[in-house]
Protein backbone atom coordinates (compact mmCIF):
# COMPACT_ATOMS: atom_id res chain seq x y z
CA UNK A 1 0.00 0.00 0.00
CA UNK A 2 1.27 3.44 -0.86
CA UNK A 3 0.89 6.05 1.83
CA UNK A 4 1.89 9.62 1.03
CA UNK A 5 3.16 11.93 3.76
CA UNK A 6 1.23 15.15 3.36
CA UNK A 7 -0.98 17.54 5.25
CA UNK A 8 -4.63 16.60 5.43
CA UNK A 9 -6.76 17.68 2.52
CA UNK A 10 -9.35 20.37 2.94
CA UNK A 11 -12.38 18.20 3.24
CA UNK A 12 -15.12 18.28 0.65
CA UNK A 13 -17.56 18.98 3.43
CA UNK A 14 -15.74 22.20 4.23
CA UNK A 15 -15.61 23.27 0.59
CA UNK A 16 -19.12 22.59 -0.60
CA UNK A 17 -21.11 21.28 2.32
CA UNK A 18 -20.87 23.80 5.11
CA UNK A 19 -24.22 25.21 4.18
CA UNK A 20 -25.64 21.89 3.06
CA UNK A 21 -25.01 19.32 5.76
CA UNK A 22 -27.06 21.00 8.43
CA UNK A 23 -29.47 22.90 6.19
CA UNK A 24 -33.04 21.92 5.57
CA UNK A 25 -35.45 20.54 8.11
CA UNK A 26 -35.84 17.01 6.80
CA UNK A 27 -37.75 14.26 8.49
CA UNK A 28 -36.67 12.73 11.76
CA UNK A 29 -37.10 9.09 10.80
CA UNK A 30 -34.23 6.71 10.31
CA UNK A 31 -34.47 4.03 12.95
CA UNK A 32 -32.42 0.91 12.59
CA UNK A 33 -34.53 -0.86 10.03
CA UNK A 34 -36.85 1.52 8.18
CA UNK A 35 -37.95 1.38 4.60
CA UNK A 36 -36.90 4.17 2.27
CA UNK A 37 -38.64 7.50 2.29
CA UNK A 38 -37.99 11.19 1.89
CA UNK A 39 -34.89 11.63 -0.22
CA UNK A 40 -33.96 7.95 -0.07
CA UNK A 41 -32.68 5.17 2.17
CA UNK A 42 -28.99 5.18 3.13
CA UNK A 43 -27.36 2.13 4.74
CA UNK A 44 -24.77 2.75 7.47
CA UNK A 45 -22.86 -0.15 9.02
CA UNK A 46 -20.55 0.33 12.01
CA UNK A 47 -18.31 -2.43 13.44
CA UNK A 48 -19.40 -2.41 17.08
CA UNK A 49 -21.45 -0.58 19.66
CA UNK A 50 -19.16 -1.68 22.50
CA UNK A 51 -16.74 1.17 21.86
CA UNK A 52 -17.58 4.80 22.54
CA UNK A 53 -16.15 6.18 19.33
CA UNK A 54 -18.26 4.02 16.99
CA UNK A 55 -21.46 5.07 18.72
CA UNK A 56 -20.42 8.68 18.17
CA UNK A 57 -19.58 7.95 14.52
CA UNK A 58 -22.87 6.22 13.82
CA UNK A 59 -24.90 8.94 15.48
CA UNK A 60 -23.03 11.71 13.65
CA UNK A 61 -23.70 10.18 10.23
CA UNK A 62 -27.31 9.24 10.99
CA UNK A 63 -28.29 12.57 12.47
CA UNK A 64 -26.59 14.56 9.71
CA UNK A 65 -28.34 12.59 6.96
CA UNK A 66 -31.70 12.77 8.67
CA UNK A 67 -31.41 16.55 8.88
CA UNK A 68 -31.12 16.55 5.11
CA UNK A 69 -34.26 14.44 4.73
CA UNK A 70 -32.74 11.00 4.17
CA UNK A 71 -33.90 7.84 5.90
CA UNK A 72 -31.06 5.96 7.57
CA UNK A 73 -30.70 2.28 8.35
CA UNK A 74 -27.93 2.28 10.98
CA UNK A 75 -26.62 -1.10 12.08
CA UNK A 76 -23.87 -2.18 14.48
CA UNK A 77 -22.17 -5.52 13.80
CA UNK A 78 -20.85 -6.23 17.32
CA UNK A 79 -17.43 -7.23 15.95
CA UNK A 80 -18.91 -10.28 14.23
CA UNK A 81 -18.06 -10.61 10.54
CA UNK A 82 -21.01 -12.90 9.79
CA UNK A 83 -23.36 -10.33 11.31
CA UNK A 84 -21.84 -7.55 9.24
CA UNK A 85 -22.11 -9.48 5.98
CA UNK A 86 -25.75 -10.30 6.73
CA UNK A 87 -26.55 -6.67 7.56
CA UNK A 88 -25.06 -5.47 4.29
CA UNK A 89 -26.89 -8.16 2.32
CA UNK A 90 -30.14 -7.06 3.97
CA UNK A 91 -29.50 -3.43 3.09
CA UNK A 92 -28.86 -4.30 -0.55
CA UNK A 93 -32.13 -6.26 -0.60
CA UNK A 94 -33.95 -3.27 0.92
CA UNK A 95 -32.69 -1.10 -1.92
CA UNK A 96 -30.48 1.39 -0.12
CA UNK A 97 -29.19 4.11 -2.41
CA UNK A 98 -25.71 4.30 -0.87
CA UNK A 99 -23.78 2.10 1.56
CA UNK A 100 -21.48 3.58 4.23
CA UNK A 101 -19.37 0.78 5.72
CA UNK A 102 -16.90 0.77 8.61
CA UNK A 103 -15.64 -2.79 8.32
CA UNK A 104 -14.57 -5.29 10.96
CA UNK A 105 -12.21 -7.05 8.56
CA UNK A 106 -11.43 -4.91 5.53
CA UNK A 107 -10.91 -7.95 3.28
CA UNK A 108 -13.97 -9.97 4.30
CA UNK A 109 -16.71 -8.23 2.32
CA UNK A 110 -15.80 -8.87 -1.32
CA UNK A 111 -19.07 -10.69 -2.11
CA UNK A 112 -21.17 -7.98 -0.54
CA UNK A 113 -19.27 -5.24 -2.38
CA UNK A 114 -19.71 -7.10 -5.67
CA UNK A 115 -23.44 -7.39 -5.01
CA UNK A 116 -23.63 -3.68 -4.24
CA UNK A 117 -21.86 -2.87 -7.51
CA UNK A 118 -24.25 -5.12 -9.42
CA UNK A 119 -27.13 -3.20 -7.88
CA UNK A 120 -25.42 0.11 -8.75
CA UNK A 121 -25.12 1.08 -5.08
CA UNK A 122 -22.09 3.31 -4.41
CA UNK A 123 -19.94 2.21 -1.48
CA UNK A 124 -18.23 4.63 0.88
CA UNK A 125 -15.53 3.05 3.02
CA UNK A 126 -15.79 4.78 6.39
CA UNK A 127 -12.56 5.29 8.38
CA UNK A 128 -11.35 1.71 7.71
CA UNK A 129 -10.33 1.09 4.10
CA UNK A 130 -12.12 -1.81 2.41
CA UNK A 131 -9.42 -3.98 0.83
CA UNK A 132 -8.91 -6.25 -2.18
CA UNK A 133 -12.01 -5.14 -4.07
CA UNK A 134 -12.59 -2.93 -7.12
CA UNK A 135 -16.06 -2.12 -5.79
CA UNK A 136 -15.08 0.58 -3.31
CA UNK A 137 -16.02 3.99 -4.61
CA UNK A 138 -14.79 6.38 -1.92
CA UNK A 139 -12.84 6.40 1.33
CA UNK A 140 -13.51 8.92 4.11
CA UNK A 141 -11.05 9.00 6.97
CA UNK A 142 -8.32 10.88 8.73
CA UNK A 143 -4.80 10.87 7.33
CA UNK A 144 -3.77 7.62 8.99
CA UNK A 145 -0.08 8.03 8.24
CA UNK A 146 -0.18 11.45 9.89
CA UNK A 147 -2.09 10.03 12.88
CA UNK A 148 0.65 7.43 13.28
CA UNK A 149 3.24 10.17 13.09
CA UNK A 150 1.43 11.96 15.90
CA UNK A 151 1.62 8.77 17.98
CA UNK A 152 5.36 8.81 17.42
CA UNK A 153 5.53 12.50 18.28
CA UNK A 154 3.80 11.79 21.60
CA UNK A 155 6.65 9.50 22.63
CA UNK A 156 9.31 11.86 21.29
CA UNK A 157 7.91 14.74 23.32
CA UNK A 158 6.80 12.82 26.41
CA UNK A 159 10.09 10.95 26.74
CA UNK A 160 12.17 14.01 25.78
CA UNK A 161 14.00 11.90 23.21
CA UNK A 162 15.75 14.88 21.68
CA UNK A 163 17.51 15.38 25.01
CA UNK A 164 18.28 11.70 25.64
CA UNK A 165 21.78 10.23 25.40
CA UNK A 166 22.79 6.90 23.95
CA UNK A 167 24.71 5.92 27.07
CA UNK A 168 21.38 5.31 28.78
CA UNK A 169 18.77 4.25 26.21
CA UNK A 170 15.12 5.06 26.77
CA UNK A 171 13.21 1.79 27.21
CA UNK A 172 9.94 1.27 25.33
CA UNK A 173 7.58 -1.47 24.18
CA UNK A 174 5.41 -1.28 21.09
CA UNK A 175 1.77 -2.11 20.40
CA UNK A 176 -0.03 -1.96 17.06
CA UNK A 177 -3.65 -2.18 15.99
CA UNK A 178 -5.61 -5.06 14.54
CA UNK A 179 -3.82 -6.91 11.71
CA UNK A 180 -7.05 -7.11 9.71
CA UNK A 181 -7.62 -3.33 9.85
CA UNK A 182 -5.73 -1.53 7.09
CA UNK A 183 -5.58 1.61 9.22
CA UNK A 184 -3.08 -0.20 11.40
CA UNK A 185 -0.60 -0.10 8.53
CA UNK A 186 -0.72 3.68 8.32
CA UNK A 187 -0.56 4.13 12.09
CA UNK A 188 2.44 1.81 12.37
CA UNK A 189 4.32 3.27 9.42
CA UNK A 190 3.72 6.84 10.56
CA UNK A 191 4.86 6.14 14.11
CA UNK A 192 7.90 4.06 13.18
CA UNK A 193 9.09 6.60 10.62
CA UNK A 194 9.13 9.18 13.42
CA UNK A 195 10.84 6.84 15.89
CA UNK A 196 13.34 5.16 13.55
CA UNK A 197 16.04 7.83 13.87
CA UNK A 198 16.03 7.35 17.64
CA UNK A 199 16.32 3.58 17.28
CA UNK A 200 19.13 4.03 14.75
CA UNK A 201 21.07 6.30 17.13
CA UNK A 202 20.58 3.94 20.07
CA UNK A 203 18.44 6.43 21.97
CA UNK A 204 15.50 3.99 22.01
CA UNK A 205 15.61 0.33 22.98
CA UNK A 206 12.95 -2.42 22.98
CA UNK A 207 14.13 -5.13 25.43
CA UNK A 208 11.64 -7.69 24.11
CA UNK A 209 12.84 -7.21 20.56
CA UNK A 210 9.18 -7.21 19.47
CA UNK A 211 9.03 -4.53 16.80
CA UNK A 212 7.43 -5.99 13.64
CA UNK A 213 3.78 -5.08 13.14
CA UNK A 214 2.83 -8.74 12.71
CA UNK A 215 4.19 -9.46 16.19
CA UNK A 216 2.91 -6.43 18.07
CA UNK A 217 -0.57 -6.30 16.49
CA UNK A 218 -3.68 -6.53 18.67
CA UNK A 219 -6.47 -8.51 16.98
CA UNK A 220 -9.77 -6.60 16.90
CA UNK A 221 -8.09 -3.87 18.96
CA UNK A 222 -8.89 -6.00 22.01
CA UNK A 223 -7.82 -4.18 25.17
CA UNK A 224 -7.94 -7.34 27.28
CA UNK A 225 -5.55 -9.09 24.90
CA UNK A 226 -3.25 -6.08 24.99
CA UNK A 227 -3.25 -6.16 28.77
CA UNK A 228 -2.29 -9.85 28.75
CA UNK A 229 0.56 -9.14 26.38
CA UNK A 230 1.74 -6.22 28.51
CA UNK A 231 1.66 -8.40 31.61
CA UNK A 232 3.70 -11.06 29.81
CA UNK A 233 6.25 -8.49 28.66
CA UNK A 234 6.64 -7.10 32.16
CA UNK A 235 7.08 -10.58 33.59
CA UNK A 236 9.58 -11.72 30.96
CA UNK A 237 11.73 -8.62 30.49
CA UNK A 238 11.22 -6.33 33.47
CA UNK A 239 11.48 -8.56 36.52
CA UNK A 240 14.96 -7.24 37.35
CA UNK A 241 16.26 -3.68 37.31
CA UNK A 242 14.98 -2.84 33.81
CA UNK A 243 12.35 -0.07 33.97
CA UNK A 244 9.85 0.59 31.20
CA UNK A 245 9.84 4.26 30.20
CA UNK A 246 7.27 4.39 27.42
CA UNK A 247 4.69 2.47 25.40
CA UNK A 248 3.64 3.08 21.82
CA UNK A 249 -0.12 2.55 21.84
CA UNK A 250 -2.46 2.90 18.85
CA UNK A 251 -5.77 3.09 20.75
CA UNK A 252 -6.98 4.50 24.05
CA UNK A 253 -8.47 1.31 25.54
CA UNK A 254 -5.15 -0.43 24.80
CA UNK A 255 -3.33 2.46 26.48
CA UNK A 256 -5.46 2.20 29.61
CA UNK A 257 -5.05 -1.58 29.76
CA UNK A 258 -1.28 -1.29 29.46
CA UNK A 259 -1.25 1.24 32.27
CA UNK A 260 -3.28 -1.12 34.45
CA UNK A 261 -0.77 -3.89 33.80
CA UNK A 262 2.05 -1.54 34.81
CA UNK A 263 0.27 -0.42 37.96
CA UNK A 264 -0.16 -4.04 39.02
CA UNK A 265 3.62 -4.45 39.24
CA UNK A 266 4.34 -1.22 41.06
CA UNK A 267 4.51 1.49 38.41
CA UNK A 268 2.91 4.75 39.43
CA UNK A 269 4.47 4.68 42.90
CA UNK A 270 7.22 6.96 44.29
CA UNK A 271 10.46 6.30 42.45
CA UNK A 272 8.78 4.27 39.71
CA UNK A 273 6.67 6.54 37.48
CA UNK A 274 4.17 5.22 34.99
CA UNK A 275 5.55 4.90 31.47
CA UNK A 276 4.70 7.59 28.95
CA UNK A 277 1.73 6.28 26.98
CA UNK A 278 -0.12 7.91 24.10
CA UNK A 279 -3.25 6.65 22.38
CA UNK A 280 -5.96 7.45 19.89
CA UNK A 281 -9.66 8.36 19.86
CA UNK A 282 -9.80 10.70 22.87
CA UNK A 283 -12.34 8.60 24.77
CA UNK A 284 -13.75 9.88 28.07
CA UNK A 285 -11.79 7.42 30.21
CA UNK A 286 -8.51 8.46 28.59
CA UNK A 287 -9.30 12.14 28.99
CA UNK A 288 -9.87 11.52 32.69
CA UNK A 289 -6.61 9.58 32.84
CA UNK A 290 -4.73 12.41 31.12
CA UNK A 291 -6.14 14.95 33.55
CA UNK A 292 -5.12 12.65 36.41
CA UNK A 293 -1.54 12.59 35.11
CA UNK A 294 -1.52 8.93 34.05
CA UNK A 295 -2.02 8.51 30.29
CA UNK A 296 0.24 11.13 28.75
CA UNK A 297 -1.67 11.99 25.57
CA UNK A 298 -4.10 10.86 22.90
CA UNK A 299 -4.91 11.70 19.29
CA UNK A 300 -8.30 13.31 18.77
CA UNK A 301 -10.05 12.37 15.54
CA UNK A 302 -13.22 14.42 15.75
CA UNK A 303 -16.04 12.10 14.73
CA UNK A 304 -18.28 15.09 14.14
CA UNK A 305 -16.04 16.24 11.28
CA UNK A 306 -15.80 12.72 9.88
CA UNK A 307 -19.56 12.31 10.07
CA UNK A 308 -20.16 15.69 8.43
CA UNK A 309 -17.74 14.91 5.61
CA UNK A 310 -19.52 11.60 5.00
CA UNK A 311 -22.93 13.25 5.02
CA UNK A 312 -21.81 15.80 2.44
CA UNK A 313 -20.31 13.11 0.23
CA UNK A 314 -23.54 11.09 0.38
CA UNK A 315 -25.62 14.15 -0.43
CA UNK A 316 -23.33 15.11 -3.30
CA UNK A 317 -23.71 11.66 -4.83
CA UNK A 318 -27.46 11.57 -4.26
CA UNK A 319 -27.79 14.87 -6.11
CA UNK A 320 -25.95 13.39 -9.06
CA UNK A 321 -22.93 15.63 -8.65
CA UNK A 322 -19.29 14.58 -8.94
CA UNK A 323 -17.26 14.98 -5.73
CA UNK A 324 -14.22 17.23 -6.03
CA UNK A 325 -11.12 17.86 -3.94
CA UNK A 326 -10.38 14.17 -3.37
CA UNK A 327 -6.97 12.57 -2.85
CA UNK A 328 -6.49 10.18 -5.79
CA UNK A 329 -2.94 8.97 -5.09
CA UNK A 330 -2.54 7.89 -1.47
CA UNK A 331 -4.77 4.91 -0.67
CA UNK A 332 -4.41 1.70 -2.67
CA UNK A 333 -6.65 -1.11 -1.42
CA UNK A 334 -4.67 -3.79 -3.27
CA UNK A 335 -6.78 -3.54 -6.40
CA UNK A 336 -7.26 0.17 -7.05
CA UNK A 337 -6.52 3.66 -5.79
CA UNK A 338 -9.61 4.64 -3.82
CA UNK A 339 -10.53 8.34 -4.06
CA UNK A 340 -10.19 9.61 -0.51
CA UNK A 341 -11.37 12.44 1.67
CA UNK A 342 -8.80 12.93 4.44
CA UNK A 343 -9.33 14.99 7.58
CA UNK A 344 -7.00 16.39 10.21
CA UNK A 345 -6.32 15.15 13.76
CA UNK A 346 -4.99 16.77 16.94
CA UNK A 347 -2.65 15.61 19.72
CA UNK A 348 -4.30 16.15 23.10
CA UNK A 349 -2.27 16.44 26.31
CA UNK A 350 -3.10 17.75 29.74
CA UNK A 351 -2.01 21.22 28.57
CA UNK A 352 -4.54 21.58 25.75
CA UNK A 353 -7.29 19.15 26.73
CA UNK A 354 -9.73 21.77 27.95
CA UNK A 355 -9.36 23.86 24.79
CA UNK A 356 -9.32 20.97 22.30
CA UNK A 357 -11.94 18.73 23.91
CA UNK A 358 -14.21 20.57 26.34
CA UNK A 359 -14.33 24.03 24.77
CA UNK A 360 -15.11 22.51 21.37
CA UNK A 361 -17.92 20.38 22.86
CA UNK A 362 -16.38 17.06 21.91
CA UNK A 363 -16.82 15.97 25.53
CA UNK A 364 -18.58 18.00 28.20
CA UNK A 365 -17.04 19.01 31.51
CA UNK A 366 -19.68 16.87 33.23
CA UNK A 367 -18.65 13.79 31.22
CA UNK A 368 -15.08 14.31 32.40
CA UNK A 369 -16.18 14.80 36.00
CA UNK A 370 -15.13 18.44 36.08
Amino acid sequence: MKLVKKGALVALVLLIGAGTVFAGGGQQGGGQSQSGGGKGLIGVVMPTRSEERWIKDGNAVKEGLEKLGYTVDLQYSDDDIATQTRQIDDMITKGVKILVIASIDGSALSNQLANAAAAKIPVISYDRLLMQSPNVDYYVSFDNYKVGGQMGDILITGLKLDQAVTSKPVIVELFAGSPDDNNSVGFYQGAMDKLKPYFDKGVLKVPSGQIDRAVIGTLRWDAAEAQKRMENLLSAYYSGDEVLNGILSPYDPISLSCLEACKSVGYGTPGKPLPVVGGQDCIVASCKSILAGEQYATVLKDTRSLGAATVTLVDTLMQGRTPTGLDTTSYNNGVKIVPSLLLDSVIVTKDNLMAAVVDTGYHTAAELGL
